[in-house]
Protein backbone atom coordinates (compact mmCIF):
# COMPACT_ATOMS: atom_id res chain seq x y z
CA UNK A 1 0.00 0.00 0.00
CA UNK A 2 1.83 3.36 -1.20
CA UNK A 3 2.03 6.11 1.72
CA UNK A 4 -0.79 8.58 0.03
CA UNK A 5 -3.45 5.53 0.23
CA UNK A 6 -2.47 4.38 3.81
CA UNK A 7 -5.21 4.90 6.11
CA UNK A 8 -5.09 7.81 8.44
CA UNK A 9 -6.36 7.89 11.86
CA UNK A 10 -9.81 10.00 11.79
CA UNK A 11 -10.71 12.02 14.55
CA UNK A 12 -15.00 13.55 14.14
CA UNK A 13 -15.76 17.04 15.72
CA UNK A 14 -18.53 19.67 14.91
CA UNK A 15 -16.07 22.50 14.34
CA UNK A 16 -12.27 22.35 13.83
CA UNK A 17 -10.41 25.57 13.79
CA UNK A 18 -7.49 25.64 11.44
CA UNK A 19 -5.07 28.01 13.38
CA UNK A 20 -4.66 29.17 17.19
CA UNK A 21 -3.80 32.92 16.32
CA UNK A 22 -6.92 35.67 17.84
CA UNK A 23 -9.12 34.96 15.75
CA UNK A 24 -9.17 30.84 15.50
CA UNK A 25 -9.50 31.07 19.41
CA UNK A 26 -12.17 33.55 19.54
CA UNK A 27 -14.32 31.35 17.34
CA UNK A 28 -13.45 28.34 19.44
CA UNK A 29 -14.51 30.35 22.63
CA UNK A 30 -17.64 31.71 21.19
CA UNK A 31 -18.96 28.83 20.02
CA UNK A 32 -18.29 26.91 23.38
CA UNK A 33 -20.12 30.02 24.95
CA UNK A 34 -23.36 29.54 22.93
CA UNK A 35 -23.10 25.53 22.31
CA UNK A 36 -21.46 23.92 24.83
CA UNK A 37 -21.95 20.69 24.11
CA UNK A 38 -20.04 20.85 20.60
CA UNK A 39 -17.10 19.09 19.87
CA UNK A 40 -14.63 21.74 19.09
CA UNK A 41 -11.14 21.44 18.42
CA UNK A 42 -7.79 23.70 17.28
CA UNK A 43 -4.83 22.55 15.21
CA UNK A 44 -2.41 24.63 15.63
CA UNK A 45 1.19 24.18 13.14
CA UNK A 46 3.58 26.53 15.88
CA UNK A 47 4.97 23.95 18.77
CA UNK A 48 2.87 26.11 21.09
CA UNK A 49 -0.04 28.39 20.98
CA UNK A 50 1.67 31.62 20.73
CA UNK A 51 4.96 30.03 18.76
CA UNK A 52 3.93 31.88 15.83
CA UNK A 53 2.06 35.03 16.53
CA UNK A 54 3.86 38.11 15.57
CA UNK A 55 2.40 41.93 15.65
CA UNK A 56 3.24 45.65 16.87
CA UNK A 57 0.98 45.17 18.69
CA UNK A 58 -1.01 48.02 20.24
CA UNK A 59 -4.58 46.22 20.74
CA UNK A 60 -7.85 47.59 21.10
CA UNK A 61 -9.58 45.47 23.69
CA UNK A 62 -12.79 45.90 22.00
CA UNK A 63 -13.84 42.87 20.49
CA UNK A 64 -11.94 40.75 24.49
CA UNK A 65 -14.62 42.89 26.03
CA UNK A 66 -17.64 40.92 23.93
CA UNK A 67 -15.82 37.57 24.27
CA UNK A 68 -15.27 37.96 27.85
CA UNK A 69 -16.53 41.64 29.65
CA UNK A 70 -14.62 40.45 32.76
CA UNK A 71 -11.38 39.77 30.83
CA UNK A 72 -9.27 42.45 33.06
CA UNK A 73 -10.47 40.16 36.24
CA UNK A 74 -9.45 36.94 33.84
CA UNK A 75 -6.08 38.30 33.92
CA UNK A 76 -5.78 38.96 30.62
CA UNK A 77 -2.58 40.03 29.99
CA UNK A 78 -3.06 43.93 28.66
CA UNK A 79 -0.99 45.86 31.37
CA UNK A 80 0.43 49.01 29.70
CA UNK A 81 -2.34 51.03 28.74
CA UNK A 82 -0.87 53.64 25.67
CA UNK A 83 -0.04 56.89 27.69
CA UNK A 84 0.77 59.32 24.45
CA UNK A 85 0.82 58.82 20.83
CA UNK A 86 3.27 60.68 18.90
CA UNK A 87 3.54 60.66 15.04
CA UNK A 88 6.76 61.92 12.78
CA UNK A 89 7.43 62.07 9.66
CA UNK A 90 11.58 61.65 9.32
CA UNK A 91 13.37 62.81 6.64
CA UNK A 92 17.60 61.93 6.45
CA UNK A 93 18.53 64.01 9.20
CA UNK A 94 15.45 65.45 11.32
CA UNK A 95 12.05 64.22 12.98
CA UNK A 96 8.77 66.29 12.04
CA UNK A 97 6.08 65.99 15.04
CA UNK A 98 3.27 65.94 14.04
CA UNK A 99 0.57 67.38 16.10
CA UNK A 100 -2.04 65.35 17.48
CA UNK A 101 -5.16 67.33 17.01
CA UNK A 102 -4.42 67.29 12.88
CA UNK A 103 -4.64 63.37 13.02
CA UNK A 104 -7.50 61.46 12.25
CA UNK A 105 -9.42 59.57 14.77
CA UNK A 106 -8.25 56.13 13.40
CA UNK A 107 -4.36 57.28 15.16
CA UNK A 108 -5.65 57.81 18.66
CA UNK A 109 -4.70 54.77 20.80
CA UNK A 110 -6.68 56.55 23.97
CA UNK A 111 -8.05 52.94 25.69
CA UNK A 112 -5.70 51.08 23.78
CA UNK A 113 -3.25 48.74 25.31
CA UNK A 114 0.52 47.90 24.25
CA UNK A 115 0.96 44.06 24.74
CA UNK A 116 2.61 40.92 23.30
CA UNK A 117 -0.14 39.61 20.94
CA UNK A 118 1.16 35.67 21.04
CA UNK A 119 0.88 36.33 24.47
CA UNK A 120 -2.35 37.23 24.55
CA UNK A 121 -3.09 33.86 22.47
CA UNK A 122 -1.30 31.94 25.07
CA UNK A 123 -3.82 33.22 27.85
CA UNK A 124 -6.84 33.50 25.21
CA UNK A 125 -5.59 28.67 24.42
CA UNK A 126 -5.59 28.67 28.22
CA UNK A 127 -9.70 30.02 28.24
CA UNK A 128 -10.39 27.43 25.29
CA UNK A 129 -9.40 24.75 27.06
CA UNK A 130 -11.11 25.51 30.49
CA UNK A 131 -14.12 25.70 28.20
CA UNK A 132 -13.53 22.39 26.79
CA UNK A 133 -11.99 22.64 23.59
CA UNK A 134 -9.57 20.58 22.60
CA UNK A 135 -6.32 22.12 21.25
CA UNK A 136 -3.58 20.58 18.98
CA UNK A 137 -0.18 22.32 18.95
CA UNK A 138 2.88 21.03 16.89
CA UNK A 139 0.66 19.68 14.01
CA UNK A 140 0.32 21.32 10.43
CA UNK A 141 -3.29 21.15 8.53
CA UNK A 142 -1.44 20.21 5.18
CA UNK A 143 -4.38 19.04 3.37
CA UNK A 144 -8.56 19.92 3.27
CA UNK A 145 -10.69 17.00 3.09
CA UNK A 146 -13.41 16.88 1.00
CA UNK A 147 -16.67 14.48 0.91
CA UNK A 148 -18.15 12.83 -1.79
CA UNK A 149 -20.32 16.01 -2.63
CA UNK A 150 -17.12 18.80 -3.29
CA UNK A 151 -17.71 20.21 0.39
CA UNK A 152 -15.10 20.87 3.18
CA UNK A 153 -15.16 17.93 5.31
CA UNK A 154 -12.40 18.45 7.88
CA UNK A 155 -8.14 18.43 7.58
CA UNK A 156 -5.26 16.17 7.59
CA UNK A 157 -1.86 16.90 9.50
CA UNK A 158 0.77 16.44 7.40
CA UNK A 159 2.98 13.01 7.85
CA UNK A 160 5.91 13.14 10.36
CA UNK A 161 9.23 12.01 9.53
CA UNK A 162 9.66 11.98 6.13
CA UNK A 163 12.91 12.81 4.76
CA UNK A 164 14.05 14.76 2.36
CA UNK A 165 14.23 12.41 -0.56
CA UNK A 166 10.74 11.33 0.23
CA UNK A 167 11.63 8.25 2.27
CA UNK A 168 10.22 6.88 5.68
CA UNK A 169 12.46 7.81 8.25
CA UNK A 170 12.70 5.41 11.96
CA UNK A 171 10.34 8.07 13.36
CA UNK A 172 7.79 8.35 10.43
CA UNK A 173 4.30 8.84 11.61
CA UNK A 174 0.95 9.27 9.58
CA UNK A 175 -0.96 12.51 9.46
CA UNK A 176 -4.17 12.61 11.61
CA UNK A 177 -7.77 13.13 9.41
CA UNK A 178 -9.68 15.82 12.15
CA UNK A 179 -13.61 15.69 9.97
CA UNK A 180 -15.42 18.48 10.90
CA UNK A 181 -19.00 19.58 9.77
CA UNK A 182 -17.86 22.63 9.11
CA UNK A 183 -13.72 23.96 9.22
CA UNK A 184 -13.31 27.97 9.80
CA UNK A 185 -9.69 28.20 8.61
CA UNK A 186 -7.49 31.00 10.45
CA UNK A 187 -4.49 30.75 9.08
CA UNK A 188 -3.32 34.20 9.14
CA UNK A 189 -2.13 36.32 6.17
CA UNK A 190 -1.76 34.03 3.03
CA UNK A 191 -2.67 30.75 4.61
CA UNK A 192 -1.43 27.79 2.66
CA UNK A 193 -4.86 25.87 2.87
CA UNK A 194 -6.79 29.38 2.41
CA UNK A 195 -4.72 29.48 -0.72
CA UNK A 196 -6.05 26.16 -2.55
CA UNK A 197 -9.55 26.87 -1.13
CA UNK A 198 -9.62 30.04 -2.76
CA UNK A 199 -8.78 28.85 -6.28
CA UNK A 200 -11.33 25.73 -5.64
CA UNK A 201 -13.78 28.02 -5.01
CA UNK A 202 -13.09 31.43 -6.48
CA UNK A 203 -13.49 33.08 -3.56
CA UNK A 204 -11.39 36.34 -4.68
CA UNK A 205 -13.43 36.89 -7.91
CA UNK A 206 -15.38 39.61 -6.70
CA UNK A 207 -12.97 41.25 -4.69
CA UNK A 208 -9.69 42.87 -5.71
CA UNK A 209 -6.64 41.47 -5.05
CA UNK A 210 -5.83 40.82 -1.64
CA UNK A 211 -2.25 43.30 -1.00
CA UNK A 212 0.38 42.92 1.99
CA UNK A 213 2.86 44.20 3.68
CA UNK A 214 6.18 42.81 5.68
CA UNK A 215 6.21 43.25 9.15
CA UNK A 216 9.75 43.04 10.26
CA UNK A 217 10.24 43.23 14.38
CA UNK A 218 12.43 43.35 17.53
CA UNK A 219 12.36 43.69 21.10
CA UNK A 220 14.96 45.32 22.94
CA UNK A 221 15.74 46.01 26.38
CA UNK A 222 16.76 49.34 26.81
CA UNK A 223 18.22 51.80 29.31
CA UNK A 224 15.50 52.74 31.72
CA UNK A 225 16.56 56.60 31.83
CA UNK A 226 15.25 56.23 27.96
CA UNK A 227 11.82 54.65 28.43
CA UNK A 228 9.00 55.77 28.86
CA UNK A 229 5.94 52.88 30.08
CA UNK A 230 3.34 53.48 27.47
CA UNK A 231 4.55 55.52 24.75
CA UNK A 232 3.61 54.81 21.43
CA UNK A 233 5.38 56.17 18.26
CA UNK A 234 5.11 55.58 14.47
CA UNK A 235 6.78 57.04 11.98
CA UNK A 236 6.55 57.62 7.82
CA UNK A 237 9.07 58.64 5.59
CA UNK A 238 13.32 57.94 5.73
CA UNK A 239 14.50 55.62 4.57
CA UNK A 240 11.83 54.87 2.28
CA UNK A 241 11.47 57.08 -0.88
CA UNK A 242 8.22 58.93 -1.54
CA UNK A 243 6.54 56.44 -4.17
CA UNK A 244 7.11 53.65 -1.25
CA UNK A 245 4.83 52.96 1.54
CA UNK A 246 5.81 52.17 4.85
CA UNK A 247 6.70 53.31 8.19
CA UNK A 248 7.66 51.97 11.48
CA UNK A 249 6.39 51.98 15.08
CA UNK A 250 8.00 52.40 18.54
CA UNK A 251 6.13 50.64 21.75
CA UNK A 252 7.32 50.99 25.18
CA UNK A 253 6.24 47.79 27.28
CA UNK A 254 6.76 47.35 30.48
CA UNK A 255 10.10 46.05 32.39
CA UNK A 256 12.20 48.19 30.01
CA UNK A 257 11.32 46.89 26.64
CA UNK A 258 11.09 48.25 23.36
CA UNK A 259 9.11 47.04 20.45
CA UNK A 260 10.68 48.47 17.52
CA UNK A 261 9.46 47.28 13.83
CA UNK A 262 9.01 48.36 10.74
CA UNK A 263 6.57 47.58 7.88
CA UNK A 264 6.63 48.33 3.81
CA UNK A 265 4.05 47.51 1.40
CA UNK A 266 4.90 45.06 -0.91
CA UNK A 267 3.38 46.87 -3.68
CA UNK A 268 6.63 48.38 -3.74
CA UNK A 269 8.15 49.03 -7.23
CA UNK A 270 12.30 49.05 -6.78
CA UNK A 271 13.56 45.22 -7.37
CA UNK A 272 16.82 46.67 -5.49
CA UNK A 273 14.89 47.32 -2.26
CA UNK A 274 15.72 45.22 0.82
CA UNK A 275 12.68 45.67 3.50
CA UNK A 276 14.86 44.00 5.95
CA UNK A 277 18.05 46.48 5.28
CA UNK A 278 15.41 49.13 5.40
CA UNK A 279 14.82 48.41 8.99
CA UNK A 280 18.13 47.95 10.04
CA UNK A 281 18.90 51.15 8.36
CA UNK A 282 15.81 53.19 10.33
CA UNK A 283 17.16 52.51 13.67
CA UNK A 284 20.41 54.75 13.05
CA UNK A 285 17.98 57.87 12.35
CA UNK A 286 19.24 60.34 14.81
CA UNK A 287 15.95 60.37 16.32
CA UNK A 288 15.33 56.66 17.00
CA UNK A 289 18.92 55.11 17.67
CA UNK A 290 19.57 56.88 21.20
CA UNK A 291 16.69 54.67 22.57
CA UNK A 292 18.96 51.85 21.67
CA UNK A 293 22.15 52.88 22.98
CA UNK A 294 23.10 50.76 25.80
CA UNK A 295 20.15 48.21 25.27
CA UNK A 296 20.36 45.10 24.25
CA UNK A 297 18.22 43.02 21.42
CA UNK A 298 16.68 39.86 22.36
CA UNK A 299 14.33 38.91 19.74
CA UNK A 300 13.64 39.08 16.06
CA UNK A 301 10.81 38.07 13.78
CA UNK A 302 8.62 38.85 10.54
CA UNK A 303 5.38 38.13 9.02
CA UNK A 304 2.92 39.33 6.04
CA UNK A 305 0.21 41.45 7.07
CA UNK A 306 -3.15 41.97 5.11
CA UNK A 307 -3.54 45.11 4.17
CA UNK A 308 -5.94 45.44 1.18
CA UNK A 309 -8.84 45.63 3.69
CA UNK A 310 -12.83 46.38 2.79
CA UNK A 311 -12.37 45.74 -0.91
CA UNK A 312 -10.22 42.63 -1.20
CA UNK A 313 -12.28 40.72 1.48
CA UNK A 314 -13.09 37.18 -0.69
CA UNK A 315 -15.96 35.88 -0.55
CA UNK A 316 -16.03 34.23 3.29
CA UNK A 317 -18.07 31.26 2.61
CA UNK A 318 -17.94 27.85 1.04
CA UNK A 319 -19.64 24.79 1.70
CA UNK A 320 -18.62 22.85 5.16
CA UNK A 321 -16.66 26.28 5.63
CA UNK A 322 -15.39 29.88 6.03
CA UNK A 323 -12.68 32.05 6.36
CA UNK A 324 -12.04 34.50 9.34
CA UNK A 325 -9.44 36.74 10.94
CA UNK A 326 -6.56 37.89 8.72
CA UNK A 327 -6.81 34.69 6.66
CA UNK A 328 -9.56 36.89 5.00
CA UNK A 329 -8.52 40.24 5.52
CA UNK A 330 -9.78 42.34 8.13
CA UNK A 331 -6.39 44.78 8.83
CA UNK A 332 -7.73 48.43 10.01
CA UNK A 333 -4.55 50.08 8.00
CA UNK A 334 -4.97 53.36 9.13
CA UNK A 335 -5.43 52.07 12.74
CA UNK A 336 -2.72 49.35 11.99
CA UNK A 337 -4.61 46.98 13.98
CA UNK A 338 -6.26 43.83 12.95
CA UNK A 339 -6.35 41.91 16.07
CA UNK A 340 -10.04 43.07 17.72
CA UNK A 341 -11.48 42.65 14.01
CA UNK A 342 -9.86 39.31 13.36
CA UNK A 343 -11.34 38.24 16.92
CA UNK A 344 -14.83 39.92 15.76
CA UNK A 345 -14.96 37.82 12.32
CA UNK A 346 -14.28 34.65 14.54
CA UNK A 347 -16.92 35.27 17.11
CA UNK A 348 -19.62 35.90 14.23
CA UNK A 349 -18.65 32.82 12.15
CA UNK A 350 -18.72 31.05 15.88
CA UNK A 351 -22.15 31.80 16.31
CA UNK A 352 -23.41 31.15 13.00
CA UNK A 353 -22.25 27.70 13.10
CA UNK A 354 -23.85 27.26 16.11
CA UNK A 355 -26.98 27.96 14.55
CA UNK A 356 -26.66 25.18 11.85
CA UNK A 357 -25.32 22.62 14.35
CA UNK A 358 -28.65 23.67 16.64
CA UNK A 359 -30.84 22.61 13.24
CA UNK A 360 -29.18 19.32 12.19
CA UNK A 361 -27.33 21.03 8.95
CA UNK A 362 -23.51 19.86 8.19
CA UNK A 363 -20.81 20.70 5.53
CA UNK A 364 -23.77 23.28 3.90
CA UNK A 365 -22.40 26.91 4.00
CA UNK A 366 -22.78 29.19 6.60
CA UNK A 367 -24.12 32.17 4.86
CA UNK A 368 -25.58 33.29 7.93
CA UNK A 369 -21.97 34.61 8.53
CA UNK A 370 -21.17 37.17 5.73
CA UNK A 371 -24.30 38.33 6.31
CA UNK A 372 -24.09 38.96 10.08
CA UNK A 373 -20.10 40.02 9.74
CA UNK A 374 -21.34 42.54 6.81
CA UNK A 375 -24.36 44.37 9.65
CA UNK A 376 -21.60 44.61 12.40
CA UNK A 377 -18.99 47.09 13.47
CA UNK A 378 -15.87 45.19 11.46
CA UNK A 379 -17.24 46.38 7.99
CA UNK A 380 -18.41 49.83 9.22
CA UNK A 381 -14.85 50.25 10.62
CA UNK A 382 -13.78 49.03 7.68
CA UNK A 383 -15.88 50.69 5.15
CA UNK A 384 -14.94 53.90 6.01
CA UNK A 385 -11.22 53.40 6.05
CA UNK A 386 -10.79 51.87 2.62
CA UNK A 387 -9.45 54.53 0.89
CA UNK A 388 -6.43 54.99 3.05
CA UNK A 389 -4.28 52.32 1.87
CA UNK A 390 -4.86 52.72 -2.16
CA UNK A 391 -4.28 56.21 -1.72
CA UNK A 392 -0.89 55.89 -0.64
CA UNK A 393 -0.04 54.42 -4.00
CA UNK A 394 -0.25 58.12 -5.40
CA UNK A 395 3.03 58.82 -3.05
CA UNK A 396 3.96 59.47 0.66
CA UNK A 397 2.53 63.26 -0.37
CA UNK A 398 -0.12 62.93 -2.46
CA UNK A 399 -1.36 59.92 -0.97
CA UNK A 400 -1.14 61.29 3.01
CA UNK A 401 -2.36 64.27 2.22
CA UNK A 402 -5.85 63.08 0.44
CA UNK A 403 -6.70 60.18 3.24
CA UNK A 404 -6.13 62.47 5.80
CA UNK A 405 -8.96 64.64 3.95
CA UNK A 406 -11.03 62.00 4.05
CA UNK A 407 -10.66 60.81 6.99
CA UNK A 408 -10.22 63.57 9.14
CA UNK A 409 -12.68 66.28 7.11
CA UNK A 410 -15.29 64.01 5.20
CA UNK A 411 -15.18 60.97 7.82
CA UNK A 412 -14.98 58.22 4.80
CA UNK A 413 -18.29 59.60 3.63
CA UNK A 414 -17.45 59.35 -0.04
CA UNK A 415 -19.42 57.24 -2.86
CA UNK A 416 -15.89 56.12 -4.57
CA UNK A 417 -13.69 53.33 -3.69
CA UNK A 418 -10.08 52.91 -4.65
CA UNK A 419 -9.21 49.79 -6.15
CA UNK A 420 -6.10 47.10 -5.56
CA UNK A 421 -3.23 45.58 -7.73
CA UNK A 422 -1.68 42.26 -7.44
CA UNK A 423 1.52 43.01 -5.45
CA UNK A 424 3.31 40.66 -7.48
CA UNK A 425 3.01 42.26 -10.10
CA UNK A 426 4.16 45.78 -9.67
CA UNK A 427 8.21 45.23 -9.58
CA UNK A 428 10.05 47.46 -12.30
CA UNK A 429 13.03 45.89 -14.30
CA UNK A 430 15.93 45.85 -12.56
CA UNK A 431 17.82 48.05 -15.28
CA UNK A 432 15.08 50.82 -14.96
CA UNK A 433 15.36 51.18 -11.26
CA UNK A 434 18.43 52.89 -8.81
CA UNK A 435 20.23 50.65 -6.62
CA UNK A 436 20.51 51.13 -2.87
CA UNK A 437 23.37 51.02 -0.65
CA UNK A 438 22.99 49.92 2.42
CA UNK A 439 25.60 50.01 5.25
CA UNK A 440 27.02 47.49 6.65
CA UNK A 441 25.31 46.07 10.05
CA UNK A 442 27.58 47.34 12.98
CA UNK A 443 26.47 44.27 15.38
CA UNK A 444 25.24 47.15 18.21
CA UNK A 445 22.21 48.46 16.76
CA UNK A 446 22.18 47.24 12.92
CA UNK A 447 22.55 43.31 12.51
CA UNK A 448 22.87 40.70 9.46
CA UNK A 449 20.41 38.32 8.79
CA UNK A 450 21.52 35.11 10.01
CA UNK A 451 21.92 36.61 13.53
CA UNK A 452 18.31 37.63 13.37
CA UNK A 453 17.50 34.36 12.62
CA UNK A 454 19.11 33.06 15.59
CA UNK A 455 17.28 34.83 17.89
CA UNK A 456 14.09 34.03 16.36
CA UNK A 457 14.30 30.39 17.85
CA UNK A 458 13.87 29.12 14.37
CA UNK A 459 13.88 25.42 13.66
CA UNK A 460 13.21 23.04 11.28
CA UNK A 461 13.29 19.19 10.98
CA UNK A 462 16.44 19.49 8.31
CA UNK A 463 16.23 15.75 6.88
CA UNK A 464 12.21 16.74 5.61
CA UNK A 465 11.27 18.11 2.07
CA UNK A 466 11.64 21.17 1.39
CA UNK A 467 8.64 22.82 2.06
CA UNK A 468 9.09 25.83 -0.48
CA UNK A 469 8.77 25.12 -3.52
CA UNK A 470 9.32 26.23 -7.07
CA UNK A 471 6.99 25.22 -9.66
CA UNK A 472 9.44 25.85 -12.19
CA UNK A 473 13.02 25.33 -11.10
CA UNK A 474 14.49 27.54 -14.50
CA UNK A 475 12.53 30.39 -13.48
CA UNK A 476 14.70 32.22 -10.69
CA UNK A 477 17.48 32.40 -12.75
CA UNK A 478 15.97 32.88 -16.34
CA UNK A 479 13.22 35.45 -15.15
CA UNK A 480 14.09 36.46 -11.39
CA UNK A 481 17.63 37.04 -11.73
CA UNK A 482 17.50 38.03 -15.45
CA UNK A 483 14.79 40.98 -15.21
CA UNK A 484 14.83 41.55 -11.33
CA UNK A 485 18.08 40.77 -10.13
CA UNK A 486 16.81 37.89 -8.11
CA UNK A 487 14.27 39.80 -5.53
CA UNK A 488 13.89 36.75 -3.39
CA UNK A 489 17.31 37.25 -2.25
CA UNK A 490 16.34 40.65 -0.72
CA UNK A 491 12.44 40.44 0.00
CA UNK A 492 13.17 37.36 2.48
CA UNK A 493 14.04 38.72 5.87
CA UNK A 494 15.46 34.96 6.81
CA UNK A 495 18.12 34.91 4.16
CA UNK A 496 16.53 31.82 2.61
CA UNK A 497 16.57 32.59 -1.19
CA UNK A 498 20.59 32.83 -2.11
CA UNK A 499 21.68 32.77 -5.70
CA UNK A 500 25.03 30.84 -5.31
CA UNK A 501 27.65 30.57 -8.66
CA UNK A 502 30.28 27.65 -9.50
CA UNK A 503 33.54 28.24 -9.56
CA UNK A 504 34.44 31.33 -11.46
CA UNK A 505 31.40 32.89 -10.78
CA UNK A 506 29.49 31.13 -13.90
CA UNK A 507 26.43 28.90 -13.66
CA UNK A 508 24.49 30.61 -10.94
CA UNK A 509 21.70 28.75 -9.15
CA UNK A 510 18.73 29.67 -7.07
CA UNK A 511 19.78 27.74 -3.29
CA UNK A 512 17.43 27.61 -0.91
CA UNK A 513 17.94 27.34 2.71
CA UNK A 514 14.67 26.45 4.08
CA UNK A 515 16.36 25.98 7.91
CA UNK A 516 15.61 29.92 8.01
CA UNK A 517 12.04 30.16 7.01
CA UNK A 518 10.37 32.25 9.51
CA UNK A 519 6.87 31.73 8.09
CA UNK A 520 6.38 34.89 7.07
CA UNK A 521 5.08 33.82 3.37
CA UNK A 522 7.13 37.04 1.55
CA UNK A 523 7.87 34.96 -0.79
CA UNK A 524 4.61 33.36 -1.36
CA UNK A 525 3.67 36.84 -2.16
CA UNK A 526 6.13 39.02 -3.74
CA UNK A 527 7.75 36.51 -6.10
CA UNK A 528 7.24 38.35 -9.76
CA UNK A 529 6.02 35.02 -11.47
CA UNK A 530 4.30 33.44 -8.60
CA UNK A 531 6.36 30.48 -8.75
CA UNK A 532 7.08 29.87 -5.00
CA UNK A 533 4.71 28.00 -3.19
CA UNK A 534 4.75 27.93 0.72
CA UNK A 535 3.37 25.00 1.85
CA UNK A 536 3.75 23.88 5.83
CA UNK A 537 6.86 22.02 6.87
CA UNK A 538 6.73 19.28 9.77
CA UNK A 539 4.02 20.77 12.46
CA UNK A 540 6.12 22.24 15.13
CA UNK A 541 9.11 23.98 12.50
CA UNK A 542 9.62 27.42 11.87
CA UNK A 543 10.19 30.47 14.57
CA UNK A 544 9.61 30.17 18.52
CA UNK A 545 8.51 33.68 19.78
CA UNK A 546 8.25 34.53 23.19
CA UNK A 547 6.83 37.62 23.68
CA UNK A 548 6.40 39.23 20.66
Amino acid sequence: MTEASEPRESMSYDVVVVGAGPAGLAAAIRLKQVAPSAAVCVVEKGSEVGAHILSGAVIEPRALAELFPDWKERGAPLAVPVAEDRFYFLTSARALRVPHWVMPPEFDNRGNYIASLANLCRWLGKQAEATGVEIYPGFAASEVLYDANGAVAGVATGDMGVGKDGSRRSTFTRGVELRAKYTLFAEGARGSLTKKLTERFALQQTADPQTYGIGIKELWEIDPKRHRQGLVMHTAGWPLDIATYGGSFLYHVDNNQVAVGFVIGLDYRNPHLDPYAEFQRFKTHPAVRPYFEGGKRIAYGARALTEGGYQSIPELVFPGGALIGCTAGFMNMPKIKGSHTAMKSGMVAAEAAARALAAGNANDRLDDYPRALAASWVYRELHRVRNFRPALDWGLVAGTLYAGFELKVLRGRVPWTFRHHADHGRLRKAADAPKIAYPKPDGVITFDRLSSVFISNTNHEEDQPVHLRLKDKAVPVAHNLALYDAPEQRFCPAGVYEIVRDGGGGNPRLQINAQNCVHCKTCDIKDPTQNIDWTVPEGGGGPNYPNM
